[in-house]
Order: structure tokens, then sequence, then C-alpha cells
């Protein structure tokens, strides 16, 4: 069984003109939700040993605060996934699934939200609830989590959404 993440960034300093988008951080509230979405998913077993990691700031500080949960998990850091669309998205997990039997991607709207709707209009979910949650928005900090049956190499449409997860539903 093949697994994928797809995971936004945490909360971010608003863009201001003295700081590039690249390099905006995450706000209090933003490293308070990434360190708890990381507890959230090791408490639920899903455990990548796999993550995809845009270049931008706001990304790289919310994996650090996720990778205290899952110290085993190798980092690739890359400038493609920094406001990547669907193709560009695609590409890379399409290059880097077959390392991984859980696979995190951490980045950018629109792109992310774009292809988990992508996804969830090809194959569904077994999960009708997060199916329209995650149709409405892909919010700062939250997760979607897809489940493949086939080992095989990354293939959209054999990806089921089986749940959504944000910071503000946590317990």
């Amino acid at each position: 069984m093949k697994r994928l993440i797809l995971m936004r960034h945490a909360k971010t300093e608003p863009w201001n003109e003295g700081v590039e988008d690249r390099d905006r951080i995450l706000t209090p509230r933003g490293h308070g939700d990434a360190e708890a979405m990381g507890v959230a998913l090791q408490q639920e077993g899903w455990i990548p040993d796999l993550a995809l990691v845009s270049s931008a700031r706001r990304t790289r500080e919310t994996w650090q605060h996720l990778a205290l949960a899952f110290p085993q998990c190798r980092k690739i850091l890359s400038d493609d996934l920094y406001l990547a669309g669907i193709p560009a998205i695609e590409k890379l997990i399409s290059k880097h699934a077959p390392e991984a039997s859980t696979l995190i991607v951490i980045g950018h709207n629109p792109g992310l939200h774009e292809l988990s709707g992508s996804i969830l209009r090809q194959a569904g979910s077994e999960n009708h609830r997060a199916a329209m949650k995650l149709a409405a928005k892909l919010p700062t900090s939250a997760a979607a989590f897809f489940e493949q049956e086939d080992d095989g190499p990354y293939v959209p449409v054999l990806f089921k959404l089986v749940d959504f997860v944000k910071p503000k539903n946590l317990a």
C-alpha cells in the first residue's frame, strides 16, 4: 500500500514590502499548529518515510516542527515545489514515490488544493465528510491523506482520500 499526505505550510506572517514571499516566516500560531499536526500524524500512524518540502522558508519551518515527530524521515528540499501547479507537483511525486511507502508533500496553495481536488474527482473518497471539507478549502497546516492499494508507481486515479485534518479540529 502506498500513502500520500498533501500538507499546506503553517500560518505565515502576511506579505510586506521588505520581505520576499519566499522568506515569509511562520506566526506563533503557525509554529504551534505545525507541531500539533506532527503529533497528530504520528498518533494516527501516518508516519512518512520521505518528505518533499518546498524551499520557501515557511515550508521549511513547518517541516522543522513535523520532523520532531518523524526523526527517521528523509527530507528533500525542492525549489520546484515553490508555488507549483499540479503538473510540477505530480512530476516530483512520481519521481520520488518509489522511494517511499508514505510520502508527505509540504507546499503551497493553490497547487496543493488543486491537486487534492483533482485526485478526489478522479478517484473518489472513502470518507464523504473529509471530501466535502477538502473540496471547500485547504487551510494552512491542513493535511489530506490518500491511500493507494497498489504498491506500483504513483497514479493519481488509484489514490482514495481517507482523511482530512486541520489543526483547529484536533482535540
